[in-house]
């Protein structure tokens, strides 16, 4: 008797033993064959969460079939620690495995909104918020609208509900500090900080990735720290024979040259009429200065230049009355004009004006410049009878 239940026993521990193995192959298929989910979806992972939590969650939001499953297969394969916070793309059926590896170490964290505050030449700045689409990489317009406008219930909801955003400030070229300074304050994620300007010139026109509630000060001194970078590294790589002696010189002349054409193929020639116009003792006589003066550093004055500002004796960035350069710079210039500044073109030109197709007809005579200025007087003329 003893050994017929000792038979049976050890069947049962067989048939258990089996069973048991059958369980494991089971779970292995499902932890490496394709999930449910039936489209990308972008998945965050919060700070601090466990692996408990973002099992469930993944479960939640229908990524994989079992959390409990997914947890084992992270307990072993080792990576039960190794989860980053962040929002990741999951590609539609994606396996257990391939989402873990996704989230953990293997994976790069990537974004489903940002928000990027672009600013603008009167002082304000113009939101974009866009929405990354799964699986296709494509990006819509959620909002787009202008720091004095009201704000968009997308944005809005997305804020409110604590949505994950890359927030990103972008400043183009030829802005200056004070368009700068007073478009960030318009910006509602960031903190006003701001008691005294930076210089004219040493902010580096950029995008920068900045995160909510950042002050204005911390991105002010980025900008500043990148702007010092570009521009001692042009002066190591400068012409010889400039005639100016300081890179504080060489970045007031790339202001200028930033203002003047914002034709990249061009910006070298624009420079080497400065420079041409410097070595023969011509004044520079640049309008973007006049009204740099005129506006007390807003840069601009949404009407023309008037004969008595071009007069003014008064101001000191008046090149029409000054020989050289002006006292500081008129804007911030981008690195393509700091480069040029210091590597100007090698011509005779001392002359240029628009030439009607937004960049400009350069000339070496003050009688070949006169026909040009003519030909572009002419141009103004026909395209003012046609908006009338």
């Amino acid at each position: 008797m003893w050994k017929h239940i000792a038979a049976n026993g050890f069947s049962f521990l067989i048939v258990a033993l089996i069973a048991f193995a059958g369980a494991i192959a089971w779970g292995q298929r499902q932890f490496v064959e394709p999930g449910p989910l039936q489209q990308a979806v972008f998945f965050e992972v919060a700070p601090g969460a466990s692996l408990a939590e973002v099992s469930e969650n993944l479960g939640a939001a229908g990524v994989v079939s079992s959390p409990i499953l997914f947890r084992l297969g992270a307990r072993y394969t080792g990576q039960a620690e190794e989860l980053r916070f962040g929002t990741y793309e999951i590609a539609s059926g994606a396996s257990m495995v391939d989402v873990l590896e996704v989230v953990t170490s293997g994976g790069q964290s990537t974004f489903r909104y940002t928000a990027t505050y672009v600013i603008r030449g009167q002082g304000n700045g113009e939101m974009r918020l866009r929405e990354r689409v799964p699986g296709t990489g494509e990006q819509i317009d959620l909002a787009v609208f202008g720091s004095q406008d009201p704000v968009p219930e997308a944005y809005e909801a997305l804020v409110a509900g604590g949505a994950p955003v890359v927030y990103r400030v972008s400043a183009p070229e030829g802005m200056t500090v004070w368009q700068i300074v007073e478009a960030l304050r318009g910006a509602d994620f960031l903190t006003d900080d701001v008691v005294d300007l930076p210089p004219e010139g040493t902010l580096a026109p950029d995008t920068y990735e900045v995160a909510r509630g950042t002050p204005i000060s911390e991105i002010l001194t980025d900008m500043a720290d990148a702007q010092t970078g570009i521009l001692l590294a042009a002066w190591a790589g400068r012409a010889e024979g400039l005639p100016f002696d300081t890179v504080q010189e060489a970045l007031v002349l790339a202001s200028i040259i930033e203002k003047e054409t914002g034709v990249s193929s061009e910006r070298d020639q624009v420079a080497g009429v400065f420079v041409n116009r410097m070595r023969q003792g011509i004044r520079l006589q640049t309008d973007p200065t006049i009204i740099y003066g005129e506006s007390e550093g807003q840069g601009f004055l949404g009407r023309p230049i008037r004969q008595s500002e071009i007069d003014n004796a008064g101001n000191p960035w008046n090149t029409y009355r000054i020989d050289g350069l002006p006292p500081t710079p008129i804007a911030n210039p981008g690195r393509a004009a700091i480069e040029a500044a210091v590597n100007p073109a090698e011509t005779d030109y001392i002359f240029f004006v628009a030439d009607g197709s937004g960049g400009h007809a350069f000339a070496v005579t003050l009688a070949e410049h006169e026909r040009n200025v003519a030909a572009w007087r002419a141009i103004e003329a026909e395209r003012a009878a046609q908006e009338n």
